[in-house]
């Protein structure tokens, strides 16, 4: 899978807005793909922020104050002799959300056959992350043989989920609950599980934050002295200029609020780029940092 590859779609299945977007990491191919966006409350953005704060920070980027569209992107990597997949979107399970779970058609427009993936990295187990997995249509085409890669405690979580300190729409847990079963009984025997960090191929390294949920993870790309940072639900927006407020879907939020700092200070300080799951599409950028306060710095698209 080469960048000529990965970038060149098929007749008819291409869109106006483009929906993914190629990086060269060293040696390591790199598609971001959109999974397309998924309505979402704006309060649970930024549970414990000051409501009068909050929607100045939304008025000031022209977003509405009662429902917004979050992005959901994956990754698509190829190292050596393995096709990587980092998280598989929400999934067509869902019709109330028509505009998200592109996932399949966007791959094969980008010329990707799921025959060809070799391995799944799962950032973490919500329906928006593994959803994809189980859509009837793509779940078939994926190999037998293929690999999925989940940190232990996150498997170990999803067997008697702790939903108290979070705050999400009162649906929403029952469907975490039952879709992450879901996934966990169909996948059981191909999941490979780690403790703390494990390298899926040479410069791929999937990395355990918790926070979020307590086996969030990261994907840490090196190669040829480049660096990315896939970096999940670890930051979203609002995380940058206000790393303290909480995402309603956080499962332990001042956890998650020391591992969002910790690594954004990581990343200022080291200039890699980071992309994330739900930052705007293809969400590509560098962190700079200004005393406790963190800045997005889009990267230039290359075109």
């Amino acid at each position: 899978m080469s960048m000529d590859n990965i970038s060149l779609g098929t007749a008819g299945l291409d869109e106006l807005v483009p929906s993914r977007y190629a990086v060269q990491v060293g040696d390591i191919d790199v598609l971001v793909i959109s999974d397309g966006v998924l309505p979402i409350t704006s309060k649970t953005m930024a549970t414990n922020a000051d409501p009068a704060e909050f929607a100045d920070w939304l008025d000031e980027r022209f977003l509405p104050a009662d429902v917004l569209d979050w992005p959901l992107n994956v990754v698509v990597l190829r190292s050596g002799d393995r096709t990587i997949l980092v998280d598989a979107g929400l999934g067509l399970e869902f019709p109330d959300f028509p505009r998200a779970g592109q996932l399949g058609r966007r791959m094969e427009a980008a010329g990707i056959d799921p025959a060809a993936v070799t391995d799944v990295v799962l950032t973490h187990l919500h329906m928006d992350h593994v959803g994809g997995l189980l859509s009837d249509g793509l779940k078939e085409r994926f190999r037998p043989d293929l690999q999925i890669h989940v940190a232990t405690r996150e498997a170990e979580f999803w067997d008697s989920p702790d939903f108290s300190h979070t705050e999400m729409p009162a649906p929403v847990p029952g469907v975490l609950r039952r879709v992450a079963a879901q996934f966990l009984d169909e996948y059981s025997g191909r999941l490979r599980t780690f403790e703390m960090e494990y390298e899926v191929a040479p410069g791929v390294l999937v990395a355990r934050t918790g926070g979020h949920t307590p086996g969030h993870s990261i994907v840490r790309l090196a190669s040829g002295g480049d660096q990315l940072t896939f970096a999940g639900d670890a930051v979203f927006a609002p995380g940058f200029d206000n790393p303290e407020w909480h995402n309603g879907f956080d499962h332990d939020p001042e956890e998650s609020a020391r591992v969002r700092i910790s690594l954004l200070r990581e990343l200022a300080a080291t200039g890699e780029s980071m992309v994330a799951t739900h930052l705007p599409f293809p969400s590509v950028c560098r962190v700079a940092v200004a005393g406790d306060v963190f800045r997005c710095v889009p990267a230039v698209w290359d075109y």
